[in-house]
């Protein structure tokens, strides 16, 4: 363990929501199917290799919206909606900051419309989402809203999101609890964000909450960066109890707004179930190998302890280890962020490394972690258990986990798959796909059922800078080279809407709903 972990406090975490599933429904609650942020589904029992080609599967129905979706759809089934009976559910949060629920079957008669809508906006009364032109960034247009995917507490029936809004000339971010079966608030709710660490103040309009949502142990992390590198600003961690919305900790990367953005383009925090979390941190003032608290460019694994403290709300909450390239610097440097990607936690693996994490940033070098030893900071040697140096196009999201197979699809590059022996990833890729993808990479998901079945799914958003359609691609698990599908071979019945980047699709009990420009596009069986 890093000295720094012994100086350094943090954010407390503990628990795990994992993926809910029913005997014949599969839940989708969080961003990238579970807390691992795995991807994956292994409980789907429709969607084979057999049956999703042009002639079988495409685009069943749509629904519009109010705004662009970057977070990724959430699927519950069995939910009873007041006076509308039961229903598979699918919710989905958009940048003018509205969420809404759909029934996930079908659009029809009653199911045109949403089960429900929630807005957290009154233009009446002067509160709007985010013009994107107060920030002068075009990263996310035309507004700002709701941009990380929320989280869903099926103990409780509640959907906890984080909202940007402008009131009057003021920039707010709240996080709301909702109840998942009519949409009011909870708890409370809504609760300002704010907090103060290290001098410094956490600024509305500047930070991004681009990151999923963790729930774990009963407490919400949210985690932020900024907008097009403005500042000043640093990334931020802060936690809230699931049933009372009370701030429980807050920490930021570095001090003195020295950057460091938690983002991983759109990648949720992650969470062990053992009382950590981990995440990836982009370009900023590092020292935490000098004994310091700054973290940039670094895999970082937070929970609780006791240590020497920092200003913190929680005196117990600290970084507990660490990872960071032995050419953080050359990253920082060059625009090079570890943290574009996401923290994606392994199952349980044969070896001598059994808690395993893996990684990639903008660089396309994967790391592989032991999660009870990171490695700390060598400037001579990566100290982590295996490198592999620029195996893949750069990662904006995540790889996903499958059948002892990790999936990655960077930018300029072939999907590709390395498999796990022994604690170790294979130093070649085993298995590469027939179509390479541009800016801005694709977060893979698979759906299977059990170990077999396996299909790797992907939503192609090199379009959407000019404008065009999103492509939903599907590949044979096994044979990456056999593409089984994509909304372009049809593309007047299957165009699922403009193109968004960083988006992930979700695949539940045989459909895949899929977020765009402007409308939630669902995907299936044309004749089930």
């Amino acid at each position: 363990m890093s000295k720094s972990s012994v100086i350094c406090v943090a954010v407390a975490l503990y628990g795990w929501l994992g993926l809910t599933a029913g005997l014949a429904q599969v839940n989708v609650l969080t961003q990238h199917n579970d807390n691992f942020r795995t991807g994956q589904n292994t409980s789907e029992t429709v969607l084979t290799p057999s049956n999703v080609n042009t002639g079988s599967f495409g685009k069943l129905f749509s629904q519009t919206v109010d705004g662009t979706i970057y977070a990724q759809p959430l699927y519950m089934s069995g939910v009873n909606i007041p006076g509308q009976g039961v229903h598979n559910v699918v919710y989905v949060a958009t940048e003018n900051d509205s969420v809404y629920a759909f029934d996930a079957d079908n659009n029809q008669g009653a199911n045109a419309n949403p089960l429900w809508t929630a807005s957290f906006t009154d233009p009446a009364q002067g509160i709007t989402a985010v013009p994107s032109s107060d920030q002068g960034c075009g990263d996310i247009v035309p507004e700002i809203g709701i941009t990380g995917t929320p989280v869903i507490d099926a103990s409780t029936n509640t959907l906890y999101v984080v909202a940007n809004t402008k009131e009057n000339g003021t920039y707010v971010q709240r996080l709301h609890a909702l109840d998942v079966t009519t949409g009011a608030e909870k708890f409370g709710g809504p609760l300002e964000i704010q907090g103060t660490y290290e001098g410094q103040t956490f600024n509305a309009l500047i930070t991004n909450q681009r990151a999923g949502l963790l729930l774990q142990g009963g407490v919400v992390y949210i985690g932020w960066a900024s907008h097009c590198d403005f500042g000043p600003f640093t990334g931020w961690i802060m936690a809230y109890d699931a049933r009372t919305l009370t701030q429980k900790h807050v920490w930021t990367v570095t001090t003195n707004y020295g950057d460091g953005g938690v983002w991983m383009g759109g990648t949720g925090l992650a969470g062990d179930g053992q009382g950590n979390i981990f995440f990836a941190t982009g370009n900023g003032t590092f020292d935490a190998a000098m004994w310091g608290c700054q973290f940039g460019d670094s895999i970082v694994k937070m929970g609780m302890a006791a240590g020497r403290l920092r200003s913190a709300v929680s005196s117990t909450f600290r970084v507990k280890d660490y990872f960071a390239p032995e050419d953080q610097e050359y990253l920082n440097e060059n625009d090079f962020d570890l943290g574009s990607g996401g923290v994606v936690l392994l199952p349980p693996q044969p070896g001598t490394s059994a808690q395993l994490l893996v990684q990639s940033g903008k660089e396309g070098t994967i790391f592989l972690a032991n999660r009870a030893s990171l490695g700390g900071y060598d400037p001579n040697a990566d100290n982590n258990l295996q490198t592999l140096h620029l195996a893949v196009g750069g990662i904006y999201g995540a790889p996903a986990y499958w059948n002892s197979t990790v999936y990655f699809w960077g930018v300029r590059d072939y999907l590709r798959a390395f498999s796990i022996t022994n604690g170790m990833l294979s130093t070649t890729p085993i298995a590469t796909g027939s179509v390479a993808i541009d800016y801005p990479t694709t977060t893979p998901s698979v759906s299977a059922n059990g170990n077999a079945n396996g299909i790797v799914w992907g939503i192609d958003a090199s379009a959407y800078s000019s404008g065009g359609p999103a492509v939903l691609r599907a590949f044979e698990a096994t044979r990456l080279g056999n593409e089984l599908y994509d909304s372009n071979q049809n593309l007047a019945r299957d165009n699922p809407g403009g193109a968004v980047q960083f988006t992930v699709p979700t695949i539940a009990n045989g459909k895949v709903y899929v977020g765009t420009a402007s409308m939630l596009s669902v995907h299936g069986l044309l004749n089930n």
